[in-house]
């Protein structure tokens, strides 16, 4: 497999954690520790607001975190994206996409709401995807209060957090929600069938692999005797018509590959339009690997799609 990976990568294959979720709550509290760790080195702008908040939950379910990343220099209400850390739907939190959200914030020029949902086995679907509900639509409903056009909201994320944004774009279109114009599908987690030849084959890939993909939808769904309802995992929708423009990374060795490909096709059959980037030798979470340029690229042309989607136009 190493001979596969792109060359600029393999240097970073030790530094790597080793995913195991077998123990959700043990491997959680791992990598919150990792996530703190790189978090704190990474140099915000001087002129970048970060505000930290607690948002209405759904009915019944308490508040959801929020980190609000807000860029200087605008005279006129900036465009938003509300963004999803991976995770696998078991763990991952705010501080995971401390570098990807500055990034984005910065270099798009938009405002950046970090949404830090509940995690299963505890709290199995709905409960993320009502989280991500609710931040988004107090996001729409404060629009004002945050400096953000509510006719220029985006929403997306990586992994899981990717498979939660294309499953929020499924429950607006069928809820009448928000308006979105954009959802960026970073390597997204959209099929609990796991029967794609890449899911198959992937069965020990840096980062993310079959095994794991088993367990985090196990967890994330719970009681699995009922078929999987679209708003739980996007790929099992029969209609994806009528929604947002859509950015996909899909990359060559990683098991999510071909139900991100396979889910820009359809959006494409239902005249959604999608920019679909694929690199070969990138596995799973490649993209945010800062220096890379294999992942730089990606990410710049991702900056550009969401640039693009959030730009007001006369």
């Amino acid at each position: 497999m190493i001979d596969r990976i792109h060359p600029e990568l393999r240097p970073l294959l030790p530094t790597l954690p080793q995913v195991d979720i077998t123990d959700p709550v043990a491997f959680r509290e791992r990598q919150r520790i990792r996530a703190a760790e790189l978090a704190a080195n990474v140099v915000r702008p001087h002129d970048l607001t970060v505000v930290d908040r607690l948002v209405p939950g759904p009915a019944g379910a308490p508040e959801v975190p929020v980190r609000i990343y807000t860029p200087a220099g605008s005279f006129s209400a900036l465009g938003a994206l509300v963004w999803f850390h991976g995770g696998g739907y078991v763990f991952g939190d705010i501080a995971a996409s401390e570098r990807t959200c500055v990034e984005i914030a910065s270099t798009v020029g938009c405002v950046v709401v970090s949404v830090e949902y509940r995690l299963a086995p505890e709290h199995p679907y709905p409960a993320g995807l009502d989280d991500c509900f609710a931040a988004l639509t107090w996001v729409a409903a404060h629009a004002d209060e945050l400096g953000v056009d509510s006719e220029r909201l985006a929403i997306g994320g990586v992994s899981a957090g990717a498979g939660l944004a294309a499953a929020l774009a499924l429950r607006v279109r069928d809820e009448q929600g928000p308006r979105l114009v954009y959802q960026l599908l970073d390597n997204p987690m959209l099929d609990d069938r796991l029967e794609t030849a890449s899911v198959n084959e992937f069965t020990d890939t840096p980062l993310w692999s079959h095994g794991q993909a088993v367990l985090g939808w196990n967890f994330y769904l719970g009681d699995r005797s009922m078929d999987t309802p679209p708003h739980a995992a996007a790929a099992r929708a029969d209609d994806v018509s009528e929604l947002p423009p859509a950015w996909i990374a899909a990359n060559e060795l990683d098991p999510l590959r071909d139900e991100a490909i396979e889910y820009a096709l359809r959006l494409m059959r239902a005249d959604v339009p999608v920019e679909l980037h694929h690199r070969p030798g990138t596995f799973h979470g490649s993209n945010a690997f800062p220096g890379v340029s294999v992942s730089d690229r990606t990410r710049e042309d991702m900056h550009l799609g969401l640039q693009r989607a959030l730009t007001k136009t006369a």
